[in-house]
């Protein structure tokens, strides 16, 4: 259950968590890319949590270094100047503070959304990027190739730990030219009206699923992070600075037939440190339809879902608030 707090100098709303999490994440799956059996770890990680931290993932520390700066410099600037970018509706590409999309929710946030293919949004690119435009369009653009490499990497050995061909079955839909995949810059602020608690209830970002295949989030090394189990408990994930956390996304969910599922995230607001988080979206065209994969549907199986476009999934979650089933109305069947 959430409650809106009351808005403090004519500032948006925001959304606290009547019951805050203190539970530490004992044992985030770990997969090891240079290991044989990471594979087989990705399909167990993504069959109990939908979520997994990645090591060794051959992204260089220095793109990781460098946009982090850049993301810093820009949040850093008076809100006049940010605003330049432009709103990040209906385009999604622009400035957002506190409004999170377009049906009333709000957080303790701002960011910056950007649309990875350059057929959308390329006109308004040059003022995304503050006041030193081509060092920050640098920056991003050398982290995003390295991070979606890597991310069709990890969904390259997905396949290979399903059983199912051709390999990049999931990432050539990032490969696309024509993929719809967003990213994304976060910043947390300090809230100084949580300093005088022991733990914070205020949500930096409202829990939701993510609608694309997969998305691959990467933060600095303050908290907030927290994922729900299967059995409705939010646990707090620990940070870690050099690593990359992948989410199970909306698409892959319908893909699979609901064997991997996708998992519901928030971020919790921090009273003394700032957060800044990095997250490539990775989501198929615009035309392209999805639907549970035949070679995962054995033994007479039923499909779960209606076909539909990612087009038509992104119409319809349009009208939808953060915390939706965005899914519900694709079901063909009840799910257990």
């Amino acid at each position: 259950m959430v409650v809106l707090s009351k808005p403090t100098n004519g500032q948006s709303s925001v959304i606290r968590a009547s019951k805050p999490s203190s539970t530490l994440l004992p044992c985030v799956p770990l997969i090891d890319l240079s290991k044989p059996d990471a594979m087989n770890s990705i399909v167990k990680a993504c069959d109990e949590f939908g979520f997994f931290k990645v090591i060794n993932h051959g992204v260089p520390m220095d793109f990781i270094s460098r946009l982090e700066s850049e993301a810093s410099n820009f949040f850093s600037l008076p809100l006049s100047e940010k605003e330049k970018a432009g709103t990040p509706y209906p385009f999604g590409v622009g400035y957002g503070n506190k409004k999170i999309g377009h049906n009333g929710d709000a957080g303790w946030v701002e960011y910056l959304l950007m649309t990875i293919n350059t057929k959308l949004g390329c006109d308004r690119s040059s003022s995304i990027f503050g006041e030193n435009p081509e060092k920050f369009r640098v920056a991003v653009n050398d982290y995003v190739s390295a991070v979606r490499r890597m991310a069709c990497e990890v969904l390259e050995l997905m396949a290979d730990g399903l059983r199912i061909q051709p390999r990049n079955v999931f990432s050539r839909l990032l490969m696309d030219e024509e993929s719809d995949s967003l990213f994304r810059l976060n910043h947390y602020p300090p809230c100084p009206e949580l300093q005088d608690f022991s733990e914070s209830n205020l949500v930096g970002f409202g829990e939701h699923t993510d609608p694309q295949i997969i998305s691959v989030l990467r933060s600095n090394n303050t908290s907030g992070l927290q994922i729900s189990l299967t059995d409705g408990n939010w646990i707090s994930v620990p940070p870690d600075q050099d690593s990359f956390f992948f989410n199970v996304g909306d698409s892959l969910q319908v893909m699979t037939n609901r064997r991997f599922r996708s998992v519901k995230h928030r971020v919790m607001a921090n009273g003394y440190k700032s957060r800044i988080s990095m997250i490539y979206f990775g989501g198929p065209p615009m035309s392209e339809k999805i639907a549970p994969l035949p070679s995962l549907m054995g033994g007479g199986q039923a499909s779960l879902y209606k076909e539909f476009t990612w087009f038509e999934y992104k119409k319809s979650a349009f009208k939808s608030s953060l915390a939706d089933n965005r899914l519900l109305i694709f079901e063909k069947i009840a799910a257990s």
